[in-house]
């Protein structure tokens, strides 16, 4: 894949995933000032209470998709599974040193000490920071490579795509109003450059725990050299994809009670269907020829994040808060069950960013891939 197509596919699903949207709305003659208020205070929808109906359709619908991806992979006999040779190094000094900041700046986030009550609300990204750095240590530990060590211009530029990139979903948001931050009230400035910086972290958390994961042989054995599936990878089938995509994100904020999931699923199709269509390669071409590594250990990445940002945001001051219609119950921190299930395609999304921002770069190794 050519950069130049490449970022061209992307541009073009950006108008579209930004575009649909608002146009939806303005069909159905609702008020688009209303969407573009910032930052975003007023509370204009009244979700759907919950339904024990709607729970359970939804809960198996996601373990029908986690089945058939669980099923995309196979043990390897012992013969042909991969080990990972042991290599004598100690784990770096500055992961030791991430690891002392995030303790301590884990405690400041869960505390209200008030000599630092002036820094309360700003804890998220020093702690972030420091996960992001531990992680990358422990990657550098178990493989000998990290992109802090071996991708330096393309982990620096993670953080720059990751604020555009996770601003995006808070623009989409807008339109379903599943979360919302409480804890500080900022003017516009403000609110943009401390959100931004927040936001930074996205993509080096995801796209690092992402090459930790790979490190693992059980990943390797398990979701490598299953039988080729090419079925889904026509022409047809990216046509039906996009036009569904689309036109769910056109009414997500129409019937914002139903469509609500493909805030998460929408902008992956629209991507990789363009991506079909254009004849590039996407993140679910390996799976044709049986490699699930790419797939999985994106999902789960994104979901061991997301663990850590629901744990994190639980005691702290600057939080958010959700209201997820129909399925809001059985709370993990604030985070009710259900909404998990929207970290495995986000963890794709991002998947898709890095690998976009890596065909500006010259090729190098992932770290940790075997």
């Amino acid at each position: 894949m050519t950069s130049k197509s490449a970022w061209l596919i992307f541009i073009l699903s950006g108008f579209g995933l930004i575009g649909l949207p608002l146009a939806g709305c303005y069909l159905a003659g609702q008020p688009i000032a209303q969407y573009l208020e910032f930052p975003p205070r007023t509370r204009y929808i009244a979700h759907a209470p919950f339904s024990a109906w709607a729970f359970f359709c939804f809960a198996l619908f996601i373990l029908l998709v986690i089945g058939l991806l669980l099923a995309g992979g196979r043990l390897r006999s012992a013969a042909t599974q991969k080990t990972t040779v042991s290599r004598q190094r100690p784990f770096p000094w500055w992961g030791w040193t991430a690891l002392a900041a995030g303790l301590v700046f884990w405690t400041l986030a869960w505390t209200r000490f008030p000599w630092f009550a002036r820094l309360q609300p700003h804890t998220f990204f020093p702690l972030w920071f420091s996960f992001i750095i531990l992680i990358n240590a422990f990657c550098h530990y178990r493989s000998g490579r990290c992109m802090l060590i071996h991708q330096r211009a393309y982990f620096a530029r993670l953080f720059f795509f990751s604020a555009g990139f996770w601003w995006f979903f808070e623009y989409l948001n807008r339109f379903v109003q599943n979360w919302y931050y409480t804890g500080s009230d900022y003017p516009p400035l403000t609110y943009f450059i401390l959100a931004t910086l927040s936001f930074s972290t996205v993509l080096p958390a995801v796209l690092g725990m992402r090459d930790l994961l790979r490190t693992f042989t059980w990943l390797e054995n398990r979701f490598q050299g299953s039988k080729p599936r090419p079925a889904g990878n026509t022409a047809a089938f990216a046509w039906f994809c996009l036009a569904i995509s689309s036109a769910g994100l056109a009414m997500i904020g129409v019937w914002p009670d139903v469509l609500f999931p493909l805030l998460w699923v929408s902008p992956l199709l629209v991507i990789t269907s363009l991506q079909r269509l254009g004849r590039q390669p996407h993140i679910f071409t390996p799976t044709v020829q049986g490699d699930w590594r790419p797939v999985v250990s994106a999902a789960l990445a994104a979901l061991v994040c997301g663990f850590f940002w629901e744990l994190w945001n639980f005691y702290s001051l600057a939080r958010w808060t959700y209201s997820v219609p129909l399925v809001h119950r059985f709370q993990i921190f604030e985070m009710p069950l259900l909404g998990y299930a929207g970290y495995l395609p986000f963890g794709l999304e991002c998947a898709v960013i890095g690998s976009l921002m890596e065909s500006r770069t010259t090729p190098t190794v992932h770290a940790a891939r075997p």
